[in-house]
């Protein structure tokens, strides 16, 4: 196994709409279609996000990665991340490569707990602003500041709006992202 960076096209958008889908589960309304767009369309484009792998010998994923740069541009904050199987192990793997390789921070949360986090080397734990822990590799640069800069992040509602005032754009978008979770790319 090994872990890849996704360049922009027709398998990196069928990977974000796994991994939105596998996150935010199949009967989460609209939640997946609008993280799916709004990375795809607003953090892509800016080369504010990249979209990482744990791909098997047939080049076949087993884990997923979103990581998006923060507003300093000096760090990256794990936002998405699932495994695309029943383990946790591909993604334990897949965080703990990036981790080794990355300024890359993390807040805990139901699906990726700190436990789980320290044995994927998350290694360094602080208080953010607002008093939640969050997890920080050796390579970040609030190690040596002290400052945490927030993740750069869209407007779900404006993404929203813009699926009301534009059907054409939503139905693109979700044909897209159909695409994405039938297709084997």
């Amino acid at each position: 196994m090994k872990v890849v960076s996704l360049e922009p096209g027709a398998r990196r958008d069928a990977w974000l709409a796994r991994l939105c889908a596998a996150v935010h589960g199949t009967e989460a309304g609209l939640a997946p279609l609008v993280a799916f767009s709004g990375t795809r369309h607003l953090l892509f484009p800016d080369e504010a996000a990249r979209l990482w792998a744990l791909v098997d010998e047939q080049d076949r994923p087993r884990a997923l990665a979103l990581l998006v740069m923060d507003e300093s541009g000096e760090g990256m904050a794990l936002t998405l991340a699932a495994s695309l199987e029943e383990s946790r192990e591909p993604l334990r793997r897949l965080i703990r490569d990036l981790a080794l390789n990355a300024p890359l921070r993390v807040t805990p949360g139901e699906a990726l707990d700190e436990v789980f986090l320290r044995a994927c080397g998350i290694s360094r734990w602080v208080a953010d602003d607002q008093g939640r822990r969050v997890g920080l590799t050796l390579a970040h640069p609030a190690l040596l500041s002290g400052q945490l800069s927030p993740p750069l992040a869209f407007d779900d509602r404006a993404v929203l709006r813009r699926f009301k005032q534009e059907r054409a754009f939503f139905e693109t978008e979700k044909r897209a992202f159909v695409a994405g979770l039938d297709g084997d790319a």
